[in-house]
C-alpha cells in the first residue's frame, strides 16, 4: 500500500475484477481521506458497483490491494463491518414492518447506534414513522434506506446512488444530512448520476470510465484542467448574435469593450460546467 495509508480511510491500488470475458474493473487506484466526502461518477457499466462492492466486503477481486479502514475487507471480521454503513441500489426493508420499527429493529445491530428517532428526522420521514413500508413512495423508501445506512454511526458510509428517487427538495435535505455527517467526521464515498450533487457534496471526485479511473481531483480543478475554451456570446450593433470560443475570454471582452467603446450588447461569458468535462471525460460529450 501507499506510504500514507495511515491518514486513508480506502486505499485501492491496481483493483480488478473480471466477469467472463467482460472486465468490469481494470486497475483503479482510489486514495479517500478519512473525513473526506468523495465522489465516485461514471455511467453504467463503468465499474462503480463493483467496486464498492468490493470496498463492502460483498464482492471478490481478481487482483489488487484493498485497505478500508484499516482493513482487507476480503478477510474483514463482524467488528469491521459495523464500522461500514451502506446505502445500497436495491430496497432492503421488510415490507410489512412500519418505519420507527424497521430503524429501531436495525439499531440493535450496533454497539453505539443514533437513536432511532433522531435518524427518522434526519432523512425526513418523521411524519411517516408509523408507517409501513409496503404504503411508503418509493422516494420515501429510499429516504429509509440512507436512515438504515446511518443507523449506526458508521465511521465510513457507502452510497450507491442514494438519491434516485428522490424530488428536489427530498434531495437538498439529504444534502443536509451528508454534509452534517461529514462535519461529525464520516467519511463519505458517494456514487451518483446527478452532477450537481456531486459538486455540491464531494470534497474530491473521481471520474470512471471503462473500468479505470480517467480522471480525479477536486470539481474546479477538473473544471480548469479538463474543460474546453469559453465561450463569449454578444450581439453586433446591426442585431446579429456573435460568440467566440477561447482560452483568454478576459481578454476577448476587453477588446470588444474598446470596440464598442463601453456597454457591450448582449454579452454572456459561459465555463465549461462539470457535467461538460464528465462527459467529455467518458466520450459522451456528443450524446447531450
Amino acid at each position: 500500500m501507499t506510504a500514507h495509508a495511515k491518514d486513508l480511510a480506502v486505499d485501492v491500488r491496481g483493483l480488478r475484477k473480471q466477469y467472463g470475458d467482460v472486465t468490469a474493473v481494470d486497475g483503479i487506484d482510489l486514495g479517500i481521506r478519512q473525513g473526506e466526502v468523495f465522489g465516485l461518477l461514471g455511467p453504467n457499466g463503468a465499474g462503480k458497483t463493483t467496486t464498492v462492492e468490493i470496498l463492502q466486503g460483498n464482492r471478490s477481486r481478481d487482483a489488487g490491494e484493498v485497505s478500508v479502514l484499516g482493513v482487507d475487507p476480503e478477510t474483514a471480521t463482524r467488528a469491521w463491518r459495523s464500522r461500514v454503513g451502506i446505502v445500497w441500489q436495491d430496497e432492503s426493508a421488510p415490507a410489512e414492518l412500519t418505519v420507527r420499527e424497521t430503524v429501531r429493529h436495525f439499531s440493535r445491530y450496533y454497539r453505539r447506534p443514533r437513536d432511532p428517532e433522531e435518524v427518522i428526522g434526519l432523512v425526513g420521514l418523521q411524519e411517516k414513522a408509523g408507517s409501513r413500508i409496503k404504503a411508503l413512495s418509493g422516494g420515501q423508501r429510499r429516504r429509509l434506506d440512507v436512515a438504515l445506512g446511518v443507523i449506526g454511526g458508521p465511521e465510513l458510509l457507502l452510497l450507491d446512488e442514494p438519491t434516485t428517487g428522490f424530488d428536489p427538495a427530498a434531495r437538498r435535505q439529504f444534502w443536509e444530512l451528508i454534509r452534517k455527517l461529514a462535519d461529525e467526521g464520516t467519511t463519505i464515498l458517494l456514487t451518483t448520476h446527478y452532477l450537481e450533487e456531486a459538486e455540491a457534496l464531494a470534497h474530491r471526485l473521481a471520474v470512471v470510465a471503462h473500468g479505470h479511473v480517467v480522471a480525479e481531483g477536486e470539481p474546479a480543478a477538473l473544471r480548469d484542467r479538463h474543460g474546453s475554451e469559453a465561450t463569449v456570446e454578444w450581439t453586433e450593433p446591426d442585431g446579429t448574435p456573435r460568440s467566440e470560443h477561447t482560452k483568454t475570454p478576459t481578454r476577448t471582452v476587453a477588446e470588444l469593450t474598446h470596440r464598442f467603446d463601453g456597454e457591450i450588447p448582449g454579452l454572456r461569458v459561459s465555463r465549461p460546467t462539470l457535467e461538460d468535462v464528465y462527459l467529455r471525460l467518458t466520450g459522451q460529450e456528443n450524446a447531450r
